[in-house]
């Protein structure tokens, strides 16, 4: 079937590479063959690719997936916790040394899996962008952690001033824990406080529920940077980015000014 001629007004969506309205890809193990046939029908919405875990490290078919990505034009990035356990270990040096041999044009850098202290986080940030597009996160995947907006704000600023291109807010692959309470619902204060020190368009949140991600394109807009989206999921949320589900469908009667706008 072929697309259709453009005849609805939709929001506005940039081209890629994008600065803002980041859909966050997370693979947790997808083979290259699944991979090869997603991008075919993704990548153009697809903005970054993490191998989540530590799945880069044991995958035997890395390589091929890192060019099918690149071929597709979407950037693959290591998962945070990868790193952290090198860090661990006294090895992040070789863990970034693999990273840029393997073809990695991104990495991410947590410290919510470990007791990593921010000024070894600063550091390991530092370091790593000298080499890489740095993706820092912030938040604790402890559900148990305290969750103090003011600390989170503080910290996403630090990291972007340490050399992060975007900050990620934590809410792990299952949208409960950080920046979600135990039902799923959204911590407004923890947005509220990221907006208000970096700004919508340097903080990425994770969103792996249509809800969440619902929540966020009505408050911030089509163009809000949401992450930990399932490779299946990205097409769907691109409707949902254009009011082309019920979830942000425009409210109004035909005729009314609605046209182009999601709901806010």
């Amino acid at each position: 079937m072929v697309n259709p001629s453009p005849f609805l007004d939709l929001p506005s969506r940039s081209d890629k590479p994008r600065d803002s309205g980041l859909t966050h890809v997370f693979d947790d193990g997808l083979p290259p063959a699944a991979t090869g046939q997603l991008l075919g029908t993704i990548a153009q919405w697809a903005d970054v690719w993490k191998l989540g875990f530590g799945t880069a490290y044991l995958d035997p078919t890395l390589g091929q997936k890192l060019a099918l990505l690149a071929e597709h034009d979407v950037p693959a990035c290591v998962g945070g916790t990868l790193l952290e356990v090198a860090w661990k270990q006294g090895r992040a040096a070789e863990c970034l040394d693999w990273a840029a041999e393997a073809g990695f044009p991104m990495v991410e850098v947590s410290n919510g899996a470990t007791s990593m202290p921010v000024v070894e986080k600063r550091r390991l940030i530092k370091t790593a962008a000298a080499r890489f597009t740095v993706l820092a996160e912030v938040g604790s995947k402890d559900p148990a952690a305290t969750v103090a907006p003011d600390e989170w704000a503080t910290e996403a600023a630090a990291d972007l001033d340490a050399g992060a291109r975007w900050v990620i807010a934590e809410a792990r692959e299952s949208g409960t824990v950080g920046l979600y309470r135990p039902d799923g619902s959204v911590r407004e204060d923890v947005v509220d406080a990221l907006v208000r020190v970096a700004g919508p368009a340097s903080i990425i949140f994770e969103a792996p529920r249509k809800s969440q991600q619902a929540w966020f394109i009505r408050r911030l807009g089509a163009n809000a940077n949401l992450a930990n989206i399932p490779a299946r999921d990205v097409l769907g949320l691109e409707a949902l980015r254009l009011g082309l589900r019920a979830d942000t469908v425009p409210r109004g009667s035909v005729g009314a000014d609605t046209a182009g706008r999601v709901d806010r």
